[in-house]
Order: C-alpha cells, then structure tokens, then sequence
C-alpha cells in the first residue's frame, strides 16, 4: 500500500499523487478522446493505489462524471476512493454561464450524484465564482448538504483572494483548488500563506503547465489545439521556458527519475499542498505519474529548483 496523506484537516487520507480526469470523457476539452482507454486509466489508476479521482461537470459535460462512476462501480472501490468533483456552470441555450446560488449548487450536487451513480461525494468544490452569490452563501449551502451527508467536504476553485475570504468566513471551506506550477508562481504571494494559515488544503492544477514542465517539447515543437493560445508555449517566453526546464533534466538525470517527477515531488514539499492531480490520457501515464512517490528532494535540491524558476 503506497503512503497515505491527509488532505488538510478533513479526516480523508489520499495517495499524493492523484489523478486528473478531464481527458476522461471530456470531448469538449480535447478532440478525439477514446473512452475505452479512458475508462482503462481510471481502472489502472485504482489498481495502482491512486485514490483520489478529480472530476467536473463541465468534462464532458457531464460524461467524464458517467465514465469514472462507471469504472468506480464496476471495481466495487467506492468506500476507497476519494471522489472530487465540481459545479457551478449552467447550460443556457448555447451560453455556458457561471451560477453560485445555493438552489443551482444544490441541484448540481445531486446531478453529479446520479451520473456519479453514488450517494455521496467525498470534496465538492465551486469550479468558477459567479458574478451575484455571496461566496458565504455559496458555501453555507454546500454546508447543508455536508450536514446531510450527501458531501464530506467543500473546496472552492479558481477564486480570487477577496472571494475566498468571503467564502471562508464561517470557517467551513476546506479545500482550495487553483493554478500554480513552477511557472505560474502567483499563488505564493496570498493565497498559500492565506491556505496554510486556515488550515485549507491547497490543490494546484495545470501542474505540468500543460506539458512544458514534464520535459517533452523542445523548440521546434508545434501545438494545434488549447496549448496554440497558451502564452508559455509562445516566442521568447517558450524558449526561456525550455533553458530552465533543461536544467531540471540534469537533476531528473541524477535521479534517474523523469523531469515531471522532480516536479511533482518539489510541488509535495509546499507546506499547503498535499496531494497533486496530474492529468493522463493513457493508463501508461498513470504509472509514470505514480514513480514521483520514489523521488527523495533534499533541501539543497528544493532550494535549486525554487532558484532556477525564480
């Protein structure tokens, strides 16, 4: 049984290395996605021991939430697993809009149970603030239904400062989901300060900065999907991206370990941050990911990694 960490102060223990699952079943996300071996990384992520499975609704929508209730069903791993997923966008006609009131969250909540085929869920986060709900309000009806049962704990996502201390307010946000990788160092300024001091649990997405960081492109690399609009994949910025990433590789090398190790493992040693959930498109990924649990940092080599992406 590989290690167990709790994720902040709710009382569930995960593998630190999760799994993010938007190339399961998210056909809006990416063109082209085969659910079988979606399905099969999912299986080979809970045959593996990763226990913590993150989802939304808008994967899809709604499909990569069937795909993984599905899978989850099928192994009969359910009271193993800790089950992430997220709500706050409505379909209006061919609009997505972003909606907090508590009538919409608690109706997401229970469409996430359906098509999750379970009658709880372990971290229910908002994905995106709306513009109107107070975030108070917002969360103290995700308190109900944690107070029901139904959820185990409340996350929030992708809110500014201002917004999760207002969400915070009475104390009941557990778990704060947000970017931050090596090149995105933003989050260090306020928010993790603000996480570790609240006993929040900080989950970063976009951990590999959308591959860059896991070492497999070079300068002639050419993108043709989501990644064409991403300003680190650009020019300049792209080719300064690659001399530092080029320098992890001697680390990695010294590790005998991959680049998206060393990077997995330096993200664990942040004091707010207990569990990471890289993405995967094929179950061979899910294994990778997995060998970050062999890497030891030393504090030099902390210290190294944070100099390089000053």
């Amino acid at each position: 049984m590989s290690k167990r960490t709790q994720i902040g102060q709710t009382g569930m223990f995960v593998n630190p290395i999760g799994l993010g699952t938007n190339a399961v079943g998210g056909h809006n996300l990416y063109p082209n996605l085969d659910e079988q071996a979606g399905k099969e990384l999912v299986r080979t992520a809970i045959d593996q021991g990763i226990n913590f499975m993150d989802t939304a609704f808008i994967y899809g929508p709604g499909r990569s939430e069937e795909l993984v209730g599905e899978v989850i069903k099928e192994t009969g791993a359910r009271s193993e697993i800790i089950l992430a997923t997220k709500g706050a966008h409505k379909m209006d006609g061919q609009d997505v809009v972003f909606d907090n009131s508590p009538a919409f969250l608690k109706q997401s909540v229970e469409d996430s149970l359906k098509r999750l085929q379970t009658d709880y869920i372990d971290l229910y986060y908002i994905h995106f603030p709306d513009q109107d709900t107070p975030k108070d309000e917002a969360v103290g009806a995700l308190k109900q239904l944690k107070d029901e049962g139904k959820i185990r704990a409340i996350g929030v996502s992708n809110f500014s400062m201002d917004q999760l201390k207002e969400a915070n307010k009475d104390g009941y946000v557990d778990v704060y989901q947000g970017e931050y990788n090596l090149l995105q160092r933003s989050a260090e300024k306020e928010l993790l300060p603000y996480v570790k001091e609240n006993n929040i649990s900080f989950v970063p997405y976009f951990p590999l900065a959308a591959g860059i960081l896991a070492g497999k492109y070079n300068k002639d690399t050419v993108f043709n999907d989501l990644r064409s609009d991403m300003p680190h994949l650009q020019g300049e910025q792209f080719v300064q991206n690659l001399e530092k990433v080029e320098k992890l590789r001697k680390l990695a090398h010294d590790k005998q370990a991959e680049v998206a190790h060393i990077v997995l493992a330096w993200y664990l040693t942040r004091d707010a941050i207990d569990v990471v959930i890289p993405g995967a498109k094929r179950a061979e990924q899910v294994l990778s990911n997995l060998k970050t649990l062999d890497v030891h940092l030393t504090d030099e080599d902390i210290q190294e990694i944070d100099c390089i992406f000053q």
